[in-house]
């Protein structure tokens, strides 16, 4: 039934074969790959082999996105871990919004993962709750917080109701199970962010049980910070961290 969606052009998986690191890449809730492109191809230009997941029901339509539950959105990043895991003896995940909340489930269930990279993770977002009792189908897009001007993220137009209370739900798994999480983590957080709390990366950061942990502050980006103005800055700290760990 899901396969009468087309993928929209720029909103494919992307894989680059490279050295025995992998790194896992993964968007936000109702966004693409696209997002997530600028990431994956430093990554590979720096040698790393590279998976950049389509997490299920994105990047279609958004009724494609209503059908589609968060247990689908982890069996997409399941996916490309099982591919990395199968070429590299070291694999890193990096993620932007909930594919940050994505990164960490995976590190409470893989402890294995050599480390994670969230940028404007979400665990906690009260404003999103009564969305999930609302009588509509979907409401306004929520995509393109971007600081940047004349870039515009891929993402739906509209967002659906069932999907906000799937991700409402993934968030609190997370958020639970955070003290298990005991892989190096970089984090990163925009202090002006329109989607996300910003409080959720210091939240994030105090709960998990890592000793090798970094909050970094990024001063020029809203949301979606891999698209703006402090994406260099994610790319190189990115680089050494997984560098680093190898």
């Amino acid at each position: 039934m899901q396969e009468q969606w087309k993928v929209m052009k720029g909103a494919e998986p992307f894989k680059v074969e490279g050295m025995n690191a992998g790194v896992l890449v993964s968007h936000g809730f109702t966004g693409t790959t696209q997002s997530m492109h600028p990431l994956g191809s430093a990554f590979a230009e720096a040698g790393y082999t590279v998976y950049g997941a389509r997490l299920e029901g994105h990047g279609t339509h958004y009724e494609d996105m209503e059908q589609s539950t968060y247990e689908d959105w982890i069996a997409s990043i399941e996916e490309g871990y099982t591919w990395l895991k199968e070429r590299c003896d070291y694999v890193f995940i990096a993620g932007l919004s909930m594919g940050g909340t994505l990164a960490l489930y995976m590190a409470e269930h893989h402890p294995e993962i050599n480390g994670i990279i969230t940028i404007n993770a979400a665990v906690d977002v009260p404003a999103m709750e009564p969305v999930r009792h609302m009588e509509e189908r979907f409401i306004d897009p929520i995509g393109s917080d971007i600081k940047k001007p004349d870039v515009t993220e891929l993402a739906y137009e509209k967002t659906p109701v069932a999907s906000v209370g799937q991700l409402l739900d993934l968030m609190k798994k997370v958020k639970l199970n955070l003290p298990r999480v005991e892989c190096p983590v970089l984090l990163f957080v925009s202090k002006d962010d329109h989607v996300v709390p910003p409080e959720n990366s210091q939240l994030i950061h105090d709960q998990i049980s890592s000793t090798d942990k970094t909050l970094v502050q990024l001063e020029n980006s809203y949301h979606v910070a891999t698209l703006d103005h402090d994406q260099q800055k994610i790319i190189e700290q990115s680089v050494t961290f997984m560098k680093h760990h190898i």
